[in-house]
């Protein structure tokens, strides 16, 4: 049956407003989608500004590509050197004294059992929040991960770093080696011809990159956190290749002049018991140091592999990539193998943002920043709200003008001893507190039931970069020492700890 003319024009009449509202909606719907800019966030363990970018020796062409789309903070600061307080400080944006957690044993929800993480707060904003590797401390106990701050089981979240043995495929022989330490259950020194899948950071790469195909098509906060350059030193052989052994054969490892004792550890995680730093032969310690860069550059190649997953999924132009380490590391130098100390080595971190609304790509910072600021950046960088308590501050004017002035100081902090219980009967004898101004390291060493100062601290980060003299109560640092001092007794109060 045909529709008379005049019938036909009045449907046509009421079908293009129904047609034009029906594709403003779709327009609108999916502009609210673009919206929403995704988080790439990608942490490693242990790695210290040794990178190319930073003027290190280390091969990290993957880094270096990623500096070229960010800007690179000179002067970023862990607020304490060992994993779970850095990583339950960074990831709720409090300080460790406000969590009270500064060891490895204690889960932060134990003190707190409510409080917000980052990729909660992402999640509870509709972005799909994903783990992948190691981001949360692995505690030792699988089910004490954070199951509620993610949208879907974690990856690989739990291991020990000591039983990252090659699976999975065939073993070559390994080459001989000069250190005949262990690590947990293997050598603290391995090298095999293997793929990078064999050890734990190459599965974490390869699961990354499908769970990024897996949430391209909605926003998200991926979470990347690989277990490098952390001992054990056991990259596959193609990185250990890529250094020559006498590079790493000539090192300082004096400890500072007039550096008080609490200062220093026994370095046991790396070297035992029983280790001594000052009569460890020099071929092992080399070994060590290039076993140390060779993880470094097998952490590179990993990252490769998400850049390269984010340009292949046209994700790159809006996704804000954050590339970031837990603490510093000591690989020799100042008598240390490790971390848990108050020097620069431990406490400074590489660090990168890329935001594709930020126009300064390629630039580097040398303000004063912190990982507890990561949290405010991020949800500014997203438009999502501050969740209340945080105690870092947005570096997002930073990201703008990297020229900006930061902040006046940064702080550490790190207990005596370095590793301990939380029984009443094991609780340190003493916390060292630590700022690092523009020109200086403060550090002052307090009793944990007084908070009487029991030594000092100071280093001249202008010209002693390398922190090789205690120059603490030395007349031509006094202002220096007093400014500093000021600001350090402002963030920590000289009261007894809990």
């Amino acid at each position: 049956m045909s529709i008379p003319p005049s019938l036909r024009l009045l449907w046509i009449a009421m079908a293009i407003p129904l047609a034009i509202q029906s594709t403003r909606s779709t327009s609108a719907a999916a502009a609210t989608a673009v919206q929403k800019t995704n988080v790439l966030f990608i942490m490693s363990d242990d790695y210290r500004a040794e990178l190319s970018t930073y003027g290190s020796q280390a091969v990290t062409p993957n880094l270096e590509r990623l500096a070229k789309k960010s800007v690179q903070f000179d002067r970023m600061y862990a607020q304490q050197a060992v994993c779970n307080p850095s990583r339950s400080s960074l990831l709720t944006g409090r300080r460790p004294d406000t969590l009270r957690v500064w060891n490895n044993s204690t889960h932060f929800r134990t003190p707190n059992p409510d409080v917000m993480t980052l990729p909660l707060w992402f999640k509870q904003h509709g972005y799909s929040s994903r783990c992948v590797g190691k981001i949360f401390h692995n505690w030792h106990t699988e089910e004490k991960g954070d199951a509620r701050s993610w949208s879907a089981p974690e990856f690989l979240f739990y291991a020990n770093h000591g039983d990252d043995a090659p699976q999975g495929q065939p073993i070559s022989e390994s080459a001989p080696m000069q250190t005949p330490l262990r690590y947990g259950a293997g050598p603290l020194c391995e090298m095999r011809d293997v793929p990078d899948e064999a050890y734990y950071d190459g599965r974490v790469a390869k699961e990354a990159v499908r769970v990024m195909e897996e949430v391209k098509d909605q926003p998200f906060f991926l979470a990347v956190g690989f277990w490098k350059p952390h001992a054990p030193f056991n990259a596959p052989k193609k990185y250990w290749d890529l250094y020559k052994r006498s590079d790493f054969e000539k090192f300082n490892g004096s400890r500072p002049e007039g550096a008080p004792d609490i200062a220093f550890h026994k370095s046991t995680e790396i070297l035992g018991k029983n280790g001594d730093a000052a009569s460890l032969p020099n071929a092992q310690a080399a070994e060590m140091r290039h076993g140390y860069f060779a993880n470094i550059s097998y952490l590179d190649a990993q990252i490769g592999k998400l850049l390269d997953a984010l340009d292949s999924n046209h994700l790159t132009e809006r996704t804000v990539i954050v590339f970031i380490s837990d603490h510093g590391y000591h690989v020799g130098e100042h008598a240390l193998w490790g971390k848990t100390s108050n020097f620069e080595l431990d406490a400074r971190v590489p660090a990168f943002i890329s935001a594709p609304t930020i126009s300064s790509a390629g630039r580097k910072t040398s303000a004063l920043s912190e990982l507890v600021d990561l949290f405010p950046t991020l949800n500014q960088l997203c438009g999502l709200p501050q969740p209340t308590g945080l105690e870092g501050q947005s570096l997002l004017p930073i990201l703008k003008n990297p020229n900006a002035s930061g902040k006046s100081g940064a702080f550490s902090q790190h207990p005596r001893p370095a590793y301990f219980d939380r029984e009443p009967s094991k609780m340190p004898q003493a916390m060292g507190v630590s700022i690092r101004t523009a020109s200086v390291r403060y550090t002052e060493w307090r009793d944990w039931k007084t908070g009487d100062v029991i030594a000092k601290e100071l280093y001249d980060a202008t010209d002693d970069s390398a922190e090789t003299k205690n120059r603490a109560d030395a007349p031509e640092f006094s202002a220096k020492q007093s400014e500093a001092a000021t600001l350090l007794l402002k963030q920590f109060p000289t009261t007894p700890h809990p």
